[in-house]
C-alpha cells in the first residue's frame, strides 16, 4: 500500500466523509431516474469544485492545488465505492494534457476554470467500441478538425474536449462544428458520440502526449474500480454475516469462505497495483506505462470477479433492480472495457517488456 501524507489522509478522509454523507448509491439511482441532459448533478459537482477537487493535479499558478495523481486517485477512488456520477476522472487527464501542451494560451485559458468546476474538459479518443489510440481516422487541416469519437465520457456536459488526431492531441472548445448525440449505456452515466466537422483546434502535443495522457486516464479509472471493488466485497461480507440460512449464517459455510478469501487476497494485490500505478504518474517513472496496464489488467480482472460474486452470493434479490449489486455489475462492464481490457494491457504489458 501507498504511504499516504497527512494532506492524503486527510483528503481521502473528506472525499470518503462527502460521498458516505451526500453522494450515497440511493443518489445514484435517483440520479439515474432523473436521467439529466448533463449526465451529473450539478449542485453535486458545485459541491465537489468548492472543495477544490477538481484542481488537484491542475498546477498552482493556475488555480489549482497540484496534488498529484495519487491524492486524485484517492478521491475518485471513494467516490466509486458509491458509484458518486462525477466527470472528476474525466477532467484530470484533460487537463493534464493542456498543463503539458505546448500552447501556453491555453493553459491560461482553460486551466483555472478546470480548477474552479466552471467548465467540464475531456478526452475524446477512441473512434471504435475498442480502445485503439494509434489506429485513428481524425485529422487537421489549416487549424480545423474532423473526425467522430464514439463514447465519449462525460461528452453530454463537457465544454471541451481534448481530442486524439493522428498526429497528436488538439483541443476544441464546444461550439462551432462540434455535434454530439447521447449513447445509452448500461452503467447509466454520460457516454455521447463527438463528431467534429471542421471545427477550430489548437494542437498541445504529438503522439506521445496521447500515450501519456491516455496513461493517466487508465490510472484514474482504475482509481474508481478499486473503490468499486472494496464496496462490493464488504457488502456481500456483511450480507453473508447476517443472511441465517439452515439455521445458521451463510458466512459459516466453507464453501462460501473460500469465495471471501479469495476476493480479499485479489482486492489487496489489486490496491498495490492500482497505488503503484498513480504513485509511478507522480514521480514520473519511465516504466509508468508498465505499471498502468499491469494495474488495467488486475483491476479489470478483479472487479469482474468481485462485481458478480456480489450478485450471486446476493441470491435472487441480487438479481433485481431493487438491489444495488446490479449496478455495480454494469459500471463493471463499462469500465473493464474503458481505455482496454484486460486481454489488451496483458498483451500490451507483454509487448512493453519485449515480447
Amino acid at each position: 500500500m501507498a504511504v499516504l501524507n497527512d494532506e492524503q489522509v486527510m483528503l481521502r478522509d473528506m472525499a470518503r466523509e462527502w460521498a458516505d454523507n451526500e453522494s450515497p448509491v440511493t443518489a445514484f439511482r435517483k440520479l439515474r431516474n432523473a436521467a439529466p441532459s448533463q449526465g451529473y448533478d450539478p449542485e453535486a459537482w458545485n459541491a465537489i469544485a468548492q472543495m477544490g477537487w477538481a484542481g488537484v493535479v491542475v498546477p498552482e499558478e493556475h488555480g489549482g492545488s497540484a496534488f498529484g495523481y495519487l491524492s486524485l486517485g484517492l478521491v475518485v477512488e471513494q467516490l466509486g465505492r458509491n458509484l458518486a456520477v462525477s466527470p472528476l476522472a474525466s477532467i484530470g487527464p484533460a487537463a493534464t494534457a493542456i498543463e503539458m501542451g505546448s500552447d501556453e494560451g491555453a493553459k491560461s485559458a482553460w486551466l483555472p476554470k478546470i480548477a474552479a468546476g466552471e467548465v467540464i474538459a475531456t478526452l475524446a479518443v477512441d473512434e471504435g467500441p475498442h480502445h485503439d489510440p494509434f489506429n485513428l481516422k481524425t485529422s487537421v487541416a489549416g487549424g480545423k478538425l474532423t473526425g467522430t469519437k464514439a463514447f465519449v465520457a462525460e461528452g453530454d456536459g463537457a465544454g471541451v474536449f481534448v481530442v486524439a488526431a493522428q498526429d497528436g492531441l488538439y483541443l476544441v472548445a464546444e461550439g462551432e462544428g462540434v455535434a454530439r448525440a447521447t449513447r445509452k449505456m448500461a452503467d447509466a452515466r454520460s457516454h455521447a458520440e463527438i463528431r467534429f466537422e471542421n471545427a477550430p483546434a489548437v494542437k498541445l502535443g504529438g503522439p506521445e502526449l496521447t500515450a501519456a495522457v491516455v496513461d493517466r486516464a487508465t490510472a484514474l479509472v482504475c482509481a474508481e474500480m478499486l473503490g468499486m471493488a472494496e464496496a462490493a466485497f464488504h457488502q456481500t461480507n456483511d450480507y453473508l454475516k447476517t443472511r441465517v440460512q439452515f439455521g445458521q449464517p451463510l458466512s459459516t459455510f466453507q464453501a462460501l469462505q473460500h469465495r471471501m478469501a479469495k476476493m480479499f487476497t485479489e482486492l489487496e494485490l489489486m490496491r498495490s497495483a492500482v497505488e503503484a500505478a498513480l504513485e509511478a504518474i507522480d514521480a514520473k517513472r519511465s516504466d509508468l506505462d508498465q505499471a498502468v496496464s499491469l494495474a488495467k489488467a488486475i483491476a479489470s480482472d478483479t472487479l469482474k470477479l468481485v462485481s458478480r460474486e456480489m450478485v450471486q452470493l446476493h441470491g435472487g434479490i441480487g438479481m433485481t433492480d431493487e438491489h444495488d449489486a446490479g449496478f455495480y455489475m454494469k459500471r463493471s462492464a463499462v469500465l473493464e472495457a474503458m481505455w482496454g481490457n484486460a486481454a489488451y494491457h496483458r498483451e500490451r504489458f507483454a509487448r512493453l517488456n519485449g515480447y
